[in-house]
């Protein structure tokens, strides 16, 4: 039986996709990239904004009518965030799909996929006439809007599974990286945020056991390990005797932590024990929490040598008002000092944060203190939100809710403040050696992919700037502060071997992009 897969959103949701898969594979599945010969299709959806969550739409709707001219028996089956958030409504909305399973499920999914299959070709003949997709579309807009915040799941009213290092996978990641789940859920109660619905209470993974899949994945060849999960510093406090969950601003935090006994189980600990792992392969930490930061996690980052020199900290907003309407649990002075004291204890540190305009109650002069920090500090990378007005949030209740061109002229001036910012960052670049990781050859596809955005860390290059040259044949690599998908490259000149690490001499650069051409051995010494 042959199984095709579309997975949405972000890399959290792939590693559910590859635990998808890798179950299949091991209960006898062909899996293919051919959709029209699939007997089962698995549209794996993403609900985190109101864009992600048209495109999951708009994807299974596209899927079903793409199935009635290639191949009407495929069953059709939606999983991740979309069933998971909206199980009741769905299956009334979207009478074509055949089977919705929700997060708890991915290891079960063979059994799915067997009943749906099973189930498809008897109701072909009992099909009652179906809306036309605009309908459908409409139906499920006017829902979404008017849905109550409960959270609506298929097997448990807040989900609790979590990976194992037995658990079957089957990467869909290059080779040379990897995305390494190191936890599930949050507790955060963020207004603007629906993920603590969706992805339930946050539970951590044994380091044991994330070692394990670590020293599998080195062996194997990968070059990059990318911790994941909804709060990577916040790793590792459930796993306390007497956890409790309301820990979240940093008084508390700090508070339990040093009452940790010397062996648990913490960031810190995880990234020590990363960094004793035999081989040449950096470990990326993305998302982390401002109220979550510690000493011990800024030491231990400096002085793992195979820790990425990089900090991605989604931060939304510096006013104090907006951050208090946030609900973020720091104020702009934490804000500030923390990043202060990132940037002392390590040394050559990137920072990567993402911030939301246009939110409730944002006045022009708490946007214009945003743009003078973003002045202030010069990330080096930085993504932009437009607010996206979620139901089932206390943002979405709010009073003072802006008008979309509001919110989009924001986004569009905070975009051009980053753009001169990446510019001047980039250009004092010019001269050095860097190490980065060779992915690929470089085609007129990679080059036209000028405007980025990612559902999780917000709009990335601008639409104007591009700044897009013809450099000529080069390979696209990444140096330690460029996240996979989400942030800069590094265009070389020259040939060098792919999913390796290389020296590189950086020559020039465009507004967001690097360029550079294979260092010779008299500047490496």
């Amino acid at each position: 039986m042959k199984v095709g897969m579309i997975s949405l959103g972000c890399a959290k949701n792939l590693v559910d996709a590859e635990v998808m898969m890798g179950s299949l594979l091991k209960e006898g599945f062909e899996i293919t990239n051919e959709n029209a010969e699939a007997d089962a299709l698995i549209i794996n959806t993403c609900s985190f904004i109101d864009a992600a969550q048209e495109e999951s739409v708009d994807t299974i709707l596209e899927s079903a009518e793409f199935r009635e001219h290639a191949n009407s028996g495929q069953a059709l089956i939606v999983s991740g965030c979309l069933s998971q958030r909206y199980r009741k409504e769905l299956p009334n909305l979207m009478p074509e799909v055949d089977a919705f399973m929700g997060i708890d499920q991915v290891e079960q999914v063979g059994d799915i996929v067997r009943q749906a299959v099973g189930n498809r070709g008897s109701r072909l003949g009992q099909a009652e006439e179906k809306p036309s997709i605009d309908e459908t579309k409409r139906q499920v807009a006017e829902l979404t809007a008017s849905l109550p915040g409960e959270p609506l799941v298929d097997i448990h009213s807040r989900p609790d599974y979590i990976p194992a290092f037995e658990t079957p996978r089957f990467r869909l990641t290059p080779d040379h990286f990897a995305y390494v789940k190191i936890a599930e859920g949050c507790n955060h109660p963020c207004s603007f945020c629906i993920i603590p619905r969706m992805r339930g209470s946050h539970r951590s993974r044994s380091q044991a056991d994330i070692v394990q899949e670590a020293r599998q994945l080195v062996a194997d060849g990968v070059k990059e390990l990318n911790l994941i999960s909804q709060d990577s510093t916040y790793y590792g406090l459930d796993l306390r005797p007497g956890h409790r969950a309301n820990i979240s601003t940093p008084e508390r935090f700090n508070a339990a932590t040093s009452e940790l006994p010397a062996n648990a189980s913490t960031l810190a600990s995880l990234i020590r024990e990363l960094n004793g792992i035999d081989g040449e392969f950096w470990i990326r930490i993305l998302y982390t929490h401002p109220a979550h930061w510690t000493d011990e996690i800024i030491y231990a980052i400096a002085e793992c040598d195979k820790v990425a020199k990089y900090v991605d900290m989604p931060l939304q907003h510096i006013h104090d008002a907006m951050l208090e309407r946030m609900r973020r649990e720091t104020s702009g002075q934490y804000i500030r000092d923390l990043i202060g004291r990132i940037r002392e204890g390590i040394p050559g540190i990137a920072l990567r944060t993402t911030f939301i305009v246009g939110f409730p109650g944002e006045t022009e002069e708490y946007f214009e203190s945003l743009l003078d920090f973003m002045r202030e500090v010069r990330f080096e990378r930085l993504g932009v939100f437009a607010y996206s007005k979620e139901d089932g949030t206390k943002a979405g209740a709010m009073e003072s809710q802006l008008t979309d061109a509001q919110k989009e002229a924001r986004h569009e001036r905070a975009m051009a403040t980053q753009l001169e910012i990446s510019r001047e960052i980039a250009a004092a670049q010019v001269g050095q050696i860097k190490r980065v990781l060779i992915e690929k050859k470089a085609n007129a596809e990679e080059f036209q992919k000028a405007t980025m955005i990612s559902w999780e860390h917000g709009h990335i290059r601008s639409g104007e700037g591009n700044g897009v040259v013809d450099i000529g044949p080069c390979l696209i690599a990444r140096g330690e502060a460029d996240a996979p998908d989400i942030d800069g490259r590094v265009l070389v000149r020259g040939d060098l071997p792919l999913g390796q690490f290389a020296d590189v001499r950086i020559t020039g650069h465009t507004d967001y992009d690097l360029i550079a051409e294979p260092a010779k051995p008299s500047d490496t010494q």
